[in-house]
């Protein structure tokens, strides 16, 4: 009886830890989430603001 109530204590305190764990992660995800769409505004606002660009190969750049 005593190796099972260790053995659930064992158990609780994996699951706790994985919990933390996930915790985190998500945090980690929605903060990288936030950072993407805000790029993907900014960028978005860049097009339309027709400033900026990349060149993309056999395009002239504007002062040929």
């Amino acid at each position: 009886m005593e190796q099972l109530e260790e053995n659930i204590a064992h158990l609780l305190r994996c699951v706790d830890d994985l919990s933390d764990i996930v915790a985190a992660q998500q945090n980690e995800i929605d903060r990288l989430t936030a950072r993407v769409e805000m790029l993907m505004r900014r960028e978005g606002e860049r097009e339309a603001a027709g400033s900026g660009g990349v060149v993309m190969g056999d395009e002239r750049p504007p002062h040929y």
